[in-house]
């Protein structure tokens, strides 16, 4: 790779870490070509980016974003998992460690906080964006069909009242 391509490299990683909400670093030492595809898959279709560069390269394409606390963890053979949403990346990393005890999570960033193992694999378990979209329409839904079972309360009330009178009338 020559210093054009190094940079070019460097200015697409810096816009990639620049745009994302989460940043997670992992180890990815002894894993083969088949999970290290598997893993980009499962990745992929939650919309999550998976890249492997020189830690050097990304220690430099850090600098300037809010990422930046987490050079440090740049050592080894690291893979950098991003994404837009908070908790994708996170679940995506941990989901994939659980199955493959080759990939370690090292920690991560979540705008200028600095996560550990610990951080990344809590917000892991944290509902993701969808899901809460989906919670907050149950809720808001929720008391709409409360009110109309309470309307339509006191018209059935009266409905079994005349309905009991017609009753006793007819039996009379």
């Amino acid at each position: 790779m020559d210093r054009a391509e190094k940079q070019a490299l460097v200015a697409t990683l810096h816009e990639e870490l620049k745009g994302s909400e989460v940043v997670v670093v992992a180890h990815y030492a002894g894993l083969t070509v088949a999970d290290m595809t598997a893993f980009r898959g499962s990745a992929r279709e939650a919309g999550v980016n998976v890249q492997v560069a020189k830690n050097r390269l990304v220690k430099l394409a850090l600098q300037g974003t809010d990422a930046e606390p987490i050079a440090d963890l740049f050592k080894g053979q690291t893979v950098i998992v991003t994404s837009d949403d908070p908790v994708s990346a996170p679940k995506v990393a941990s989901e994939f460690a659980k199955k493959n005890e080759k990939l370690v999570i090292l920690g991560g960033a979540m705008g200028s906080t600095v996560l550990d193992t610990n951080g990344v694999k809590a917000l892991a378990t944290m509902p993701s964006l969808d899901e809460l979209r989906g919670k907050i329409i149950g809720v808001l839904q929720a008391p709409a069909t409360k009110v109309a079972q309470v309307l339509q309360a006191p018209g059935g009330q009266l409905a079994r009242v005349f309905g009991a009178y017609a009753k006793k009338d007819e039996a009379a």
